[in-house]
C-alpha cells in the first residue's frame, strides 16, 4: 500500500508544480521524468527475456497432462477475461468518461533541460521470441547451467525493479503530471481515473462471480461456499499485492475446497506465475481508457485488441511477484502494439498500481477455479476413489 500512497503524493506534487511553479521547476520535473522513463524502457526487454525464460524453464517436468491442462486453463482464462474487459470498456467508458484530455506528447510546451537516451539492448518482440526459444530449449535439454544463468539474471532484474525502478515511479509520475498540469489538460484525466478504477474492480468481482457460479453448477458444488472459503486468500492478496507472497494462504484455502493436496501443491504455485486474469482485466480496461482520452490514439479495434490480449497472455508469464510487475512487463506491448508514448505509459502505471491489490486478489482467487477443474480431471487415487466430490 505504501507505493500507492507515494504515487498519489507524486501526482499531487506534479500537479502543484505544473499549476503554480516557475518554468524552470517544471522543466526540472520533466527532466527527471525523461531519465527515469528511459530507464524503464531499457528495463522492459530484460524483464521479458529473463522472467519468461526462467518461468518456462522452471515449469514442472514429467507432469504430462496436468501441466498442459493447467497452462491451457490459465491462458484461456486470461484471454477470455481480457476480451470481455475490452468489450465492456468499449461500451461503458465512452458513456461515462471525458473523450479528451491527454494531449499528444509533441504538443508539450515545456521541454527537459537536456536530451537523454538509453537504447534497449533489443526490442520487445525479439526479447519475447528469444525467451520462448531459450525457455523451451533449456527445459527440453535439461540445461541446468543455462537455467542457472537465466534464474540469476531474473534475480538481478527483479532487484533492479524492487530497489530502483519501482521506488522511482513517484518521481516519474510527478514529472508526467507536472507536464499535463502545465498544458492544462490534467482535470479531465483525473476525472477519468476514478471511473476507470471503479469499472476495473467491478469487472474483477463480476469475473470471479461468473467463474465460481459456472464451476459450482457444473461440479455440483455451492458457488457461495466456494467463494466463502477463498475469501482468506482474496483479502491476504489485497494486503500483500503479490500472488507469490499469498501462496501459503491460497494453498490452505484451495485444500479446504476438498481439492487433493497433490493437485493443489502443483496448481497453486504454478498459477501464481501464469494465471493473471485480474491483471489482464485491469490492463485492458486502463489501456482502453487511456486511448479514449488521447486524441492521438483513438479507440482500439477488436482485431487490434485481440492481438494485444493474445500476446499479453504470454507476456504475463514475465510478471514478477513484486507489486507492479504485470504492468512493467506489459509496457513494451503497449508501446509497440497500441502506440502508447511516454505520457500514456505513465498513466498506465499510475492507474494499474492504484488497483494492483485488487487485480492480484482476483488472480489468486481465480486460481482456485483452475485447481477445482484439475482436481476434476485428475486420475482416481490409489484407493480407486475420484478426488472430486
Amino acid at each position: 500500500m505504501k507505493i500507492i500512497l507515494k504515487l498519489l503524493a507524486g501526482m499531487a506534487v506534479g500537479i502543484l508544480l505544473g499549476l503554480f511553479a516557475p518554468s524552470w521547476a517544471v522543466r526540472s520535473a520533466l527532466t527527471v521524468r525523461l531519465v527515469f522513463g528511459e530507464l524503464i524502457q531499457f528495463t522492459i526487454p530484460l524483464i521479458i527475456l529473463f522472467f519468461i525464460t526462467s518461468g518456462i524453464a522452471g515449469l514442472p517436468r514429467n507432469s504430462g497432462k496436468l501441466l498442459g491442462r493447467t497452462v491451457g486453463f490459465a491462458y484461456g482464462s486470461t484471454l477470455i477475461a481480457g476480451l470481455l474487459a475490452y468489450l465492456v470498456a468499449l461500451v461503458v467508458l465512452p458513456a461515462i468518461a471525458p473523450t479528451a484530455g491527454l494531449a499528444s506528447e509533441s504538443k508539450t510546451a515545456l521541454e527537459p533541460f537536456f536530451a537523454f537516451r538509453i537504447a534497449p539492448l533489443f526490442g520487445v518482440v525479439t526479447a519475447l521470441v528469444t525467451a520462448f526459444v531459450f525457455g523451451i530449449g533449456i527445459s527440453a535439454n535439461q540445461a541446468g547451467t543455462l537455467q542457472t544463468v537465466f534464474d540469476q539474471g531474473r534475480d538481478v532484474v527483479d532487484r533492479l525493479l524492487a530497489k530502483v525502478v519501482i521506488p522511482s515511479l513517484p518521481f516519474y509520475i510527478a514529472g508526467v503530471f507536472a507536464g499535463m498540469a502545465a498544458e492544462g489538460n490534467v482535470s479531465s484525466t483525473l476525472q477519468t481515473f476514478g471511473l476507470v478504477l471503479l469499472l476495473a474492480i467491478t469487472m474483477h468481482w463480476v469475473w470471479l462471480g461468473t467463474l465460481f457460479v459456472i464451476t459450482g453448477i457444473l461440479l455440483g458444488r455451492s458457488p457461495w461456499q466456494l467463494i466463502r472459503l477463498m475469501l482468506p486468500a482474496y483479502f491476504t492478496a489485497v494486503g500483500t499485492m503479490s500472488s507469490a507472497a499469498t501462496i501459503p494462504v491460497t494453498l490452505r484455502s484451495v485444500k479446504s475446497l476438498n481439492v487433493r493436496a497433490s493437485i493443489a501443491d502443483f496448481v497453486v504455485p504454478l498459477c501464481a506465475n501464469i494465471h493473471l486474469s485480474g491483471s489482464t482485466i485491469t490492463l485492458v480496461t486502463c489501456a482502453t481508457a487511456v486511448m479514449l482520452i488521447s486524441p492521438d490514439l483513438g479507440l482500439p479495434t477488436f482485431s487490434q485488441m485481440f492481438a494485444f490480449v493474445l500476446t499479453l497472455g504470454a507476456i504475463m508469464v514475465a510478471a514478477p511477484g513484486a507489486p507492479g510487475g504485470a504492468v512493467m512487463a506489459s509496457l513494451g506491448l503497449l508501446g509497440s502494439m497500441l502506440g502508447f508514448n511516454e505520457g500514456h505509459l505513465a498513466l498506465m502505471i499510475a492507474l494499474y498500481l492504484a488497483q494492483d491489490s485488487f487485480g492480484t486478489a482476483t488472480n489468486v482467487t481465480g486460481d482456485a477455479v483452475i485447481a477445482l477443474w484439475m482436481n476434476r480431471f485428475a486420475e482416481p487415487d490409489a484407493t480407486g476413489q475420484n478426488p472430486t466430490r
